[in-house]
C-alpha cells in the first residue's frame, strides 16, 4: 500500500466522473460542488474540476515526503509513479473526455511528481553515501 502513487486517485476520480456522472455533457468546470456567499457580495463557487486539483496538490505533497524515503521501495514508487504519469499523458492525447483543462493541469502534477521524485531521491541518495579518504 506504501508504494501505490497516490495521484492514481485524482485519475479514476476523474474518469469516473468524465464517464459515468458527466456523460451528458457537463465539464468540470461547470459542475458546481458547493456555492458560498462572500462578504463582498460575490459568489464563490467550488466546481469538481477546482476540488480535484486540490485533492492532487494535496496527494503531490504526500508523494514528495515519500519520496524522501531511502531503499529499494523508493525505486518501485518512482516506476509506479512514471507509470501513472504516461497513463494521464495517453489518455490525455487519446481520450475526447480528457482534453480539458483540468486533465491537463493534473497531467502536470503528475509530471512533477515524477520530476520532484527522482529529485528528491537522487538528493537523498548522494548524502547517504559517504566517501573516506585512506592514507597509504
Amino acid at each position: 500500500m506504501r508504494n501505490i502513487p497516490f495521484l492514481i486517485i485524482p485519475f479514476v476520480i476523474y474518469d469516473v466522473f468524465a464517464f459515468l456522472i458527466l456523460s451528458s455533457g457537463a465539464e468540470f468546470g461547470q459542475s458546481t460542488v458547493f456555492s458560498v456567499p462572500m462578504v463582498s457580495g460575490a459568489s464563490f463557487t467550488l466546481t469538481i474540476g477546482a476540488l480535484l486539483v486540490v485533492l492532487a496538490l494535496v496527494f503531490l505533497f504526500v508523494e514528495i515526503v515519500k519520496s524522501t524515503r531511502l531503499g529499494a521501495a523508493t525505486i518501485v514508487d518512482q516506476i509506479l509513479s512514471m507509470l501513472v504519469f504516461l497513463a494521464y499523458v495517453v489518455e490525455f492525447l487519446l481520450v475526447p473526455a480528457a482534453a480539458t483543462g483540468t486533465f491537463l493541469i493534473l497531467t502536470i502534477i503528475a509530471l512533477l511528481d515524477v520530476c520532484c521524485g527522482v529529485a528528491v531521491s537522487l538528493r537523498s541518495a548522494t548524502r547517504d553515501v559517504s566517501v573516506s579518504h585512506h592514507s597509504f
